[in-house]
Protein backbone atom coordinates (compact mmCIF):
# COMPACT_ATOMS: atom_id res chain seq x y z
CA UNK A 1 0.00 0.00 0.00
CA UNK A 2 1.28 3.49 -0.81
CA UNK A 3 2.46 5.47 2.17
CA UNK A 4 3.41 9.06 2.58
CA UNK A 5 6.56 10.36 0.94
CA UNK A 6 9.31 10.95 3.46
CA UNK A 7 13.07 11.27 3.77
CA UNK A 8 15.07 8.09 4.18
CA UNK A 9 17.01 8.31 7.42
CA UNK A 10 20.09 6.57 6.05
CA UNK A 11 20.54 8.04 2.54
CA UNK A 12 18.62 11.27 2.96
CA UNK A 13 16.83 10.46 -0.32
CA UNK A 14 13.07 10.93 -0.76
CA UNK A 15 11.02 7.77 -0.87
CA UNK A 16 8.34 7.03 -3.47
CA UNK A 17 5.72 6.29 -0.88
CA UNK A 18 5.85 2.54 -1.59
CA UNK A 19 6.77 0.05 1.09
CA UNK A 20 6.96 -3.75 1.06
CA UNK A 21 7.51 -5.71 4.26
CA UNK A 22 9.10 -2.70 5.86
CA UNK A 23 11.37 -1.98 2.89
CA UNK A 24 10.81 1.51 1.49
CA UNK A 25 11.48 2.33 -2.18
CA UNK A 26 13.82 5.29 -2.74
CA UNK A 27 12.97 7.82 -5.42
CA UNK A 28 16.36 7.89 -7.21
CA UNK A 29 16.12 9.72 -10.55
CA UNK A 30 18.31 8.80 -13.53
CA UNK A 31 21.55 10.82 -13.92
CA UNK A 32 21.03 13.99 -15.89
CA UNK A 33 23.71 13.08 -18.45
CA UNK A 34 21.99 9.75 -19.12
CA UNK A 35 18.59 11.43 -19.62
CA UNK A 36 20.03 13.93 -22.11
CA UNK A 37 21.87 11.14 -23.94
CA UNK A 38 18.63 9.21 -24.21
CA UNK A 39 16.83 12.25 -25.65
CA UNK A 40 19.70 12.80 -28.09
CA UNK A 41 19.41 9.21 -29.29
CA UNK A 42 15.71 9.72 -29.95
CA UNK A 43 16.43 12.86 -31.96
CA UNK A 44 19.21 11.08 -33.87
CA UNK A 45 16.91 8.18 -34.70
CA UNK A 46 14.20 10.51 -36.01
CA UNK A 47 16.70 12.43 -38.17
CA UNK A 48 18.17 9.15 -39.46
CA UNK A 49 14.72 7.87 -40.43
CA UNK A 50 14.13 11.04 -42.43
CA UNK A 51 17.51 11.08 -44.20
CA UNK A 52 18.09 7.36 -44.87
CA UNK A 53 15.99 4.39 -46.00
CA UNK A 54 14.35 2.97 -42.92
CA UNK A 55 10.65 2.25 -42.66
CA UNK A 56 9.36 -0.82 -44.52
CA UNK A 57 6.23 -0.68 -46.61
CA UNK A 58 4.14 -3.15 -48.57
CA UNK A 59 6.14 -2.46 -51.75
CA UNK A 60 9.56 -1.68 -50.38
CA UNK A 61 10.70 0.98 -47.93
CA UNK A 62 11.08 4.71 -47.51
CA UNK A 63 13.94 6.05 -49.66
CA UNK A 64 15.10 8.82 -47.33
CA UNK A 65 15.93 12.38 -48.35
CA UNK A 66 19.56 11.47 -49.16
CA UNK A 67 18.64 8.39 -51.18
CA UNK A 68 21.72 6.58 -49.86
CA UNK A 69 22.03 2.77 -49.81
CA UNK A 70 24.91 0.38 -49.14
CA UNK A 71 23.88 -1.51 -52.27
CA UNK A 72 24.49 1.58 -54.37
CA UNK A 73 27.85 2.12 -52.65
CA UNK A 74 28.83 -1.44 -53.46
CA UNK A 75 27.77 -1.06 -57.09
CA UNK A 76 29.85 2.10 -57.43
CA UNK A 77 32.82 0.42 -55.78
CA UNK A 78 32.61 -2.60 -58.08
CA UNK A 79 32.27 -0.37 -61.11
CA UNK A 80 35.36 1.58 -60.08
CA UNK A 81 37.32 -1.64 -59.59
CA UNK A 82 36.21 -2.93 -62.96
CA UNK A 83 37.37 0.25 -64.65
CA UNK A 84 40.72 0.17 -62.85
CA UNK A 85 41.25 -3.46 -63.88
CA UNK A 86 40.03 -3.03 -67.44
CA UNK A 87 43.38 -2.00 -68.89
CA UNK A 88 45.18 -5.00 -67.40
CA UNK A 89 42.39 -7.42 -68.32
CA UNK A 90 42.34 -6.20 -71.91
CA UNK A 91 46.10 -6.65 -72.18
CA UNK A 92 45.89 -10.16 -70.78
CA UNK A 93 43.14 -11.03 -73.24
CA UNK A 94 45.25 -9.97 -76.22
CA UNK A 95 48.70 -11.06 -74.98
CA UNK A 96 50.11 -14.57 -75.27
CA UNK A 97 50.76 -16.58 -72.14
CA UNK A 98 54.50 -16.56 -72.80
CA UNK A 99 54.59 -12.76 -73.17
CA UNK A 100 52.48 -12.24 -70.04
CA UNK A 101 55.12 -14.10 -68.05
CA UNK A 102 57.80 -11.75 -69.36
CA UNK A 103 55.93 -8.64 -68.17
CA UNK A 104 56.39 -8.49 -64.38
CA UNK A 105 53.53 -6.10 -63.68
CA UNK A 106 51.09 -7.90 -65.95
CA UNK A 107 52.20 -11.30 -64.66
CA UNK A 108 51.68 -10.31 -61.02
CA UNK A 109 48.23 -8.95 -61.86
CA UNK A 110 47.40 -12.19 -63.67
CA UNK A 111 48.51 -14.28 -60.68
CA UNK A 112 46.29 -12.26 -58.35
CA UNK A 113 43.34 -12.61 -60.72
CA UNK A 114 44.03 -16.30 -61.20
CA UNK A 115 44.17 -16.87 -57.44
CA UNK A 116 40.79 -15.18 -57.05
CA UNK A 117 39.26 -17.22 -59.89
CA UNK A 118 40.77 -20.42 -58.45
CA UNK A 119 39.25 -19.74 -55.03
CA UNK A 120 35.86 -19.15 -56.63
CA UNK A 121 35.78 -22.04 -59.08
CA UNK A 122 38.42 -24.67 -58.28
CA UNK A 123 39.05 -25.15 -54.56
CA UNK A 124 35.89 -27.22 -54.16
CA UNK A 125 37.67 -30.06 -55.98
CA UNK A 126 41.39 -29.26 -55.90
CA UNK A 127 41.61 -27.68 -52.44
CA UNK A 128 42.74 -24.20 -51.43
CA UNK A 129 46.40 -24.93 -52.16
CA UNK A 130 45.77 -27.07 -55.22
CA UNK A 131 46.87 -30.27 -53.45
CA UNK A 132 43.76 -32.10 -54.61
CA UNK A 133 42.12 -35.11 -52.96
CA UNK A 134 40.95 -38.58 -53.92
CA UNK A 135 39.73 -38.34 -57.51
CA UNK A 136 41.01 -34.77 -57.97
CA UNK A 137 44.61 -34.27 -59.18
CA UNK A 138 47.30 -32.50 -57.19
CA UNK A 139 48.14 -29.32 -59.10
CA UNK A 140 51.16 -28.45 -56.96
CA UNK A 141 53.43 -31.34 -57.95
CA UNK A 142 55.13 -32.09 -61.26
CA UNK A 143 52.94 -35.00 -62.30
CA UNK A 144 50.42 -34.17 -65.00
CA UNK A 145 47.91 -36.42 -66.71
CA UNK A 146 47.51 -34.14 -69.73
CA UNK A 147 50.77 -32.17 -69.61
CA UNK A 148 52.12 -29.47 -67.32
CA UNK A 149 53.27 -26.88 -69.86
CA UNK A 150 51.35 -23.66 -69.54
CA UNK A 151 49.66 -24.06 -72.92
CA UNK A 152 48.59 -27.58 -72.04
CA UNK A 153 47.19 -26.40 -68.71
CA UNK A 154 45.26 -23.65 -70.49
CA UNK A 155 43.76 -26.17 -72.92
CA UNK A 156 42.72 -28.48 -70.10
CA UNK A 157 41.03 -25.64 -68.20
CA UNK A 158 39.38 -24.24 -71.30
CA UNK A 159 37.87 -27.45 -72.69
CA UNK A 160 37.82 -29.67 -69.60
CA UNK A 161 38.02 -33.45 -69.40
CA UNK A 162 35.50 -36.03 -70.54
CA UNK A 163 32.54 -33.70 -70.89
CA UNK A 164 30.14 -32.72 -73.67
CA UNK A 165 32.52 -30.11 -75.11
CA UNK A 166 33.71 -31.36 -78.49
CA UNK A 167 37.29 -30.30 -77.72
CA UNK A 168 37.43 -31.68 -74.20
CA UNK A 169 40.20 -34.05 -73.19
CA UNK A 170 39.00 -37.56 -73.90
CA UNK A 171 40.53 -40.80 -72.79
CA UNK A 172 38.40 -43.54 -71.30
CA UNK A 173 39.67 -46.52 -69.37
CA UNK A 174 37.70 -49.72 -70.07
CA UNK A 175 35.76 -51.37 -67.27
CA UNK A 176 37.78 -54.54 -67.55
CA UNK A 177 35.94 -56.49 -64.89
CA UNK A 178 32.48 -54.96 -64.96
CA UNK A 179 32.20 -55.43 -68.74
CA UNK A 180 33.77 -58.90 -68.51
CA UNK A 181 36.75 -58.04 -70.65
CA UNK A 182 38.84 -59.80 -68.01
CA UNK A 183 38.03 -62.38 -65.39
CA UNK A 184 38.34 -61.55 -61.71
CA UNK A 185 41.50 -63.67 -61.58
CA UNK A 186 43.03 -61.73 -64.47
CA UNK A 187 42.13 -58.41 -62.82
CA UNK A 188 43.83 -59.60 -59.65
CA UNK A 189 46.92 -60.68 -61.60
CA UNK A 190 47.27 -57.40 -63.49
CA UNK A 191 46.69 -55.50 -60.23
CA UNK A 192 49.75 -57.19 -58.77
CA UNK A 193 51.68 -56.41 -61.94
CA UNK A 194 50.79 -52.72 -61.66
CA UNK A 195 51.93 -52.74 -58.03
CA UNK A 196 55.18 -54.34 -59.12
CA UNK A 197 55.91 -51.40 -61.41
CA UNK A 198 56.47 -49.23 -58.32
CA UNK A 199 58.24 -52.01 -56.41
CA UNK A 200 55.36 -52.94 -54.10
CA UNK A 201 54.64 -56.47 -55.32
CA UNK A 202 56.29 -59.29 -57.20
CA UNK A 203 55.47 -59.50 -60.93
CA UNK A 204 53.80 -62.62 -62.25
CA UNK A 205 53.80 -64.03 -65.78
CA UNK A 206 50.00 -63.93 -65.89
CA UNK A 207 49.87 -60.28 -64.78
CA UNK A 208 52.60 -59.29 -67.26
CA UNK A 209 50.72 -61.03 -70.07
CA UNK A 210 47.43 -59.27 -69.27
CA UNK A 211 49.20 -55.91 -68.98
CA UNK A 212 50.86 -56.39 -72.36
CA UNK A 213 47.59 -57.36 -74.03
CA UNK A 214 45.26 -54.84 -72.39
CA UNK A 215 47.22 -51.93 -70.89
CA UNK A 216 50.37 -51.40 -72.93
CA UNK A 217 48.65 -49.33 -75.64
CA UNK A 218 47.90 -46.51 -73.18
CA UNK A 219 50.35 -46.92 -70.33
CA UNK A 220 53.29 -48.06 -72.51
CA UNK A 221 55.51 -51.07 -71.93
CA UNK A 222 57.36 -49.46 -69.03
CA UNK A 223 54.12 -48.28 -67.40
CA UNK A 224 55.08 -44.60 -67.53
CA UNK A 225 51.88 -43.55 -69.23
CA UNK A 226 51.03 -41.23 -72.09
CA UNK A 227 49.99 -37.61 -71.57
CA UNK A 228 48.39 -37.42 -75.01
CA UNK A 229 45.84 -39.96 -73.82
CA UNK A 230 45.72 -38.85 -70.20
CA UNK A 231 47.08 -42.26 -69.18
CA UNK A 232 48.85 -41.91 -65.81
CA UNK A 233 52.36 -43.00 -64.93
CA UNK A 234 52.04 -46.26 -62.98
CA UNK A 235 55.62 -46.29 -61.73
CA UNK A 236 55.84 -43.13 -59.62
CA UNK A 237 53.68 -44.15 -56.66
CA UNK A 238 51.22 -41.28 -57.21
CA UNK A 239 47.62 -42.46 -57.39
CA UNK A 240 44.54 -40.42 -58.13
CA UNK A 241 42.09 -42.88 -56.58
CA UNK A 242 44.33 -44.59 -54.04
CA UNK A 243 47.34 -46.84 -54.43
CA UNK A 244 46.50 -49.71 -52.11
CA UNK A 245 45.74 -53.06 -53.69
CA UNK A 246 41.98 -52.88 -53.14
CA UNK A 247 41.71 -49.40 -54.67
CA UNK A 248 43.78 -50.45 -57.69
CA UNK A 249 41.71 -53.59 -58.14
CA UNK A 250 38.51 -51.55 -58.15
CA UNK A 251 40.03 -49.04 -60.57
CA UNK A 252 40.87 -51.81 -63.04
CA UNK A 253 37.61 -53.69 -62.49
CA UNK A 254 35.21 -50.71 -62.71
CA UNK A 255 37.43 -47.97 -64.25
CA UNK A 256 37.62 -44.38 -63.05
CA UNK A 257 36.65 -41.77 -65.61
CA UNK A 258 36.18 -38.50 -63.78
CA UNK A 259 35.00 -35.36 -65.54
CA UNK A 260 36.07 -31.71 -65.42
CA UNK A 261 33.90 -28.84 -66.70
CA UNK A 262 34.85 -26.90 -69.81
CA UNK A 263 35.57 -23.60 -68.09
CA UNK A 264 35.80 -21.86 -71.45
CA UNK A 265 32.01 -22.09 -71.56
CA UNK A 266 31.72 -20.23 -68.25
CA UNK A 267 34.72 -17.89 -68.00
CA UNK A 268 36.11 -15.28 -70.38
CA UNK A 269 39.48 -15.70 -72.10
CA UNK A 270 41.32 -13.31 -69.77
CA UNK A 271 40.18 -15.27 -66.70
CA UNK A 272 41.16 -18.56 -68.36
CA UNK A 273 44.66 -17.23 -68.97
CA UNK A 274 44.97 -15.95 -65.41
CA UNK A 275 43.83 -19.32 -64.08
CA UNK A 276 46.34 -21.16 -66.26
CA UNK A 277 49.16 -18.90 -65.09
CA UNK A 278 48.19 -19.32 -61.45
CA UNK A 279 47.91 -23.12 -61.65
CA UNK A 280 51.24 -23.21 -63.46
CA UNK A 281 52.78 -21.16 -60.66
CA UNK A 282 51.63 -23.50 -57.88
CA UNK A 283 54.86 -25.44 -58.17
CA UNK A 284 54.27 -28.18 -60.67
CA UNK A 285 54.17 -26.29 -63.96
CA UNK A 286 56.86 -26.92 -66.53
Amino acid sequence: MPTKIEKDAVSGQDTTGHEWDGVKELNTPLPTWWVYTFYACIVFALVYCVLYPSWPSLRGHTEGLLGHTNRADLARSLEAQTKSRAAFVDRIRTTSLADIRKDTGLFNFALAGGRSAFQTNCIQCHGAGGAGSVGYPNLADDKWLWGGEIGQIHTTIQHGIRNANEKSRQGLMPRFGADELLTAAQVAAVTDHVLSLSGRAKPTPEGAKVFQEQCLACHQADGKGNQELGAPNLTDGIWLYGGDRDSLYRTIFYARNGSMPAWGERLDEATLKMLALYVHSLGGGR
